[in-house]
Order: C-alpha cells, then structure tokens, then sequence
C-alpha cells in the first residue's frame, strides 16, 4: 500500500508545470457551470450568478496571495501581480499585457481572452453579458483587495467591432485618493468568516536559494514559474486549488437565491463538479505525463484541485493492490463550510467517477464504504471502457479543454513609462 503525492512531493519543474493548468482550472468551473445555469434560468439569471460568484470569492482568495507573496503594495503593479496569479486570468489562455504609468495609474489589455472565444459564437447578448454586465463589478471587486480607491474602466470592448478587433478588449487602472471607497461586497464579508479564508498552508521557505519565495519589487511581464523556488510553488499551488473551493462556495451561495428548491441546488451544482472534475482530471494526467495505472490515478487525485489543497479538505488517496482508495474525511474544513465535498455520498458519486474516466476510460467506481471517520471510495480497473459524462462534455466547449501552453522565455520587469532602464 502506499499514498500518492501531494504538491510538496513534486519536483519545482513538474509544479512550474501545473500551475498554469490550476489557474486554467479554475477559469474553466464557470465553462462547466453556466450551461446548466442556461438551461435552468436563462441568461440572464446566469449573469448575476457569475458576478456574485466571483465577487464573494476574488475579494477573499487575492487578500491570501497577497499574503502568501508579500505583495504589501497598494498600486496598480500589486494589482497585476494579483491577477497574474488569479484563476480569473490563467496565463496565456487570458493574456493580459500590462503598462503602467505610475504607481497609481496603469492599463492593460488582452492580447487573447480565451473566455471570449468560447462565448462569442453565442451571440453578441452573451457577449455582453460577459464583457459588460458581469466584467464591470468583478473587475472592480478583484482591485479593492488591493486599493479600495481602485477602479478598472474600459477603452474598448466587445462585442468586437470590427469582428477582428484586436487587441480584444482595452482597460485603465487609477487610484485617485479624493475618490470614496469602494464597499466590500456583502457575500464577500460573510466568506471571510468561512474556514477557506484563513486555513494555514505550506509556509514558503524564505531563505531558500533554489528561486523567488516572493513577489517583491518589479512586475513581470510573463510570469515563469519555473523561476520560484520549490517551496514558492507548493504554496502557490495551494492557494490557487483553494481560490477554486472558494469560487465553488460563492456560487454555491448565489445559486441559493435562485432555485426552487434544495434538490435544485444539489443538481446543478454537481453538475458543476463533475463537469471540471472530468475536464481537469484529463489536463493534469497528460500535463504530467502519468500513466493510466493506479499511481496515476492516485496522483491525479492528490493533485487535482477540486478535492484540495489537503490542508482544507483532508481527501487523501491510497494504492491498494491494483485499486485506489480514495478516503474523504466526515470531519474537516471543507466539510465545515459546505462546499463541494458536502456532495458526496454513496449514491452520489458522479465526480469522483469523472476523475477516474479522466485518467483512464477503464477506471470504475467497484465499492463504498463508511468508516465512521470517512467516506472511502474504492476504484478498479474493469474491461469494460466508460463513456465520458454529459457534464464533461459540457465543459469541454471551451477552448480551454485543449489549450496548450508555450514557453515564452523568461520573466522581463514591467517599468513605469518614462523610467530609465
């Protein structure tokens, strides 16, 4: 028997590896959630549940990279560090170009906004319900954790016009100190209160030597990971599966206001769950290169961010012969805030089965068992091959589903315009 890995067992490149995938993960809940949504509300119902979402979670989930990071700033560049580092805005698939002016005063566009791709053969409604109706609060929610004097306005954005308008959409950046302050939004007061906002993570080794263990000084125009330290990284990695716990809590809360009934909210925010869960099972085994055999399935557990970071939820995995053991704590503090891991029952084991497809079509749910202390879920390969779940499918309408990362090089700092080089 032994137990798969979790991020502080990787090497710093296979982490540098799958940072990029994490942020994309979580970029890609709201592909997997918002069709259901659809289906259920309409659009516009949809569009009010993104924008609660996320201005719970972001507030919440960039306070704790700030920390973690020591970007003790309040200027325009602490701001695009943040984003730099935001499931909101995972490179490349988002890629933003940041200038800036002076510390109080920047801009930014995006050079390919993968989220619009994936809603711009819907129709310019949609396109607007995204780059207008949801984009102007969320914006502002995600710069008050920095400055609460901040505000993000455009200079232009879709729907595109020309239809091959590029860059795809322009923004400023001010802080102006005669402004009010923006208020912290409700949702975004109550998550602070939540477990998720102040679990402890892996501490980031300070004096280590093997890379950055901070984002201190300049900002980076295309931040490597490959550049931070191995410590820097497990915690980054944490704080990025944790900001999808955090998202998945403020839909979870705004879903609450909308549907009929209990069942309603259990259905569609499974559907959710399973969904990513599939989608992101697949990215991580094939960005890591891992085989389809129980180790990997394993690992892919350990590591795949739904079901972390361990800290919050306690899930663990286990090689048991041929088989993995999947063990999900009754007690923890996921379960305490009533996300995701609440879902979870014998009869009620779509993710999980989504995960093991993800990694391999012959993996299947074989028992279920409680222990009093857990739910312990075991798999085991069959001949029988499993069709991918509709809400995987789903998600996979995104760009992002196939995206591929490239290597840019490495990390240049961004200077005020003006400054000597």
């Amino acid at each position: 028997m032994s137990t798969a890995r979790t991020y502080s067992d990787l090497t710093a490149p296979q982490l540098a590896t799958i940072v990029p995938e994490l942020l994309l993960s979580g970029q890609l809940i709201d592909r997997s959630g918002m069709a259901h949504l659809i289906s259920a509300f309409g659009r516009e119902t949809m569009a009010q549940i993104a924008i609660e979402e996320w201005m719970a979670a972001s507030p919440v989930y960039t306070h704790r990279m700030r920390d973690a990071l020591c970007v003790d700033g309040d200027g325009v560049a602490d701001m695009f560090k943040c984003l730099q580092l935001d499931i909101g805005a995972p490179p490349q698939f988002m890629d933003f170009r940041y200038e800036i002016d002076d510390e109080y005063h920047g801009s930014f566009v995006l050079n390919h906004c993968g989220a619009l791709m994936d809603v711009e053969p819907l129709g310019d409604d949609y396109v607007t319900a995204m780059c207008h109706d949801i984009e102007d609060p969320t914006f502002d929610a995600t710069a008050i954790a920095t400055n609460r004097r901040a505000r993000i306005r455009p200079i232009h954005r879709p729907p595109r016009r020309p239809a091959d308008q590029h860059p795809h959409c322009a923004w400023t950046v001010t802080i102006e100190p005669e402004r009010d302050e923006l208020p912290l939004p409700p949702d975004a007061e109550e998550m602070f209160t939540r477990r998720a906002a102040s679990v402890e993570l892996s501490a980031i080794d300070t004096t280590a030597t093997d890379g950055r263990v901070d984002y201190r000084g300049d900002l980076c125009d295309d931040l490597q990971f490959r550049e931070w330290s191995h410590t820097a990284l497990v915690r980054i990695a944490e704080e990025v599966a944790l900001q999808h716990q955090l998202l998945a809590l403020g839909f979870l809360v705004s879903l609450r206001r909308y549907a009929d009934s209990p069942e309603q909210v259990d259905e569609i925010y499974r559907k959710q769950l399973t969904g990513i869960a599939g989608l992101a099972a697949d990215r991580l085994r094939s960005a890591l290169a891992l085989a389809p055999d129980a180790q990997g399935l394993a690992t892919v557990i350990s590591l795949i961010p739904v079901l972390g970071p361990v800290q919050y939820t306690g899930v663990t995995a286990r090689v048991v012969g041929d088989g993995v053991v999947l063990a999900i704590p009754h007690e923890s503090d996921a379960r305490s805030d009533g996300g995701w891991l609440t879902l979870f029952d014998a009869e009620h084991l779509e993710p999980l089965q989504a995960i093991a497809t993800g990694v391999d079509a012959h993996w299947n749910v074989e028992a279920v068992t409680d222990t009093g202390h857990a739910l312990e879920v075991t798999f085991a390969l069959t001949d029988d091959e499993r069709s991918e779940s509709g809400e995987v499918a789903i998600a996979r309408f995104s760009s992002g589903a196939a995206w591929e990362f490239v290597d840019r090089g490495r990390s240049l700092p961004i200077t005020p315009i003006g400054s000597p080089v």
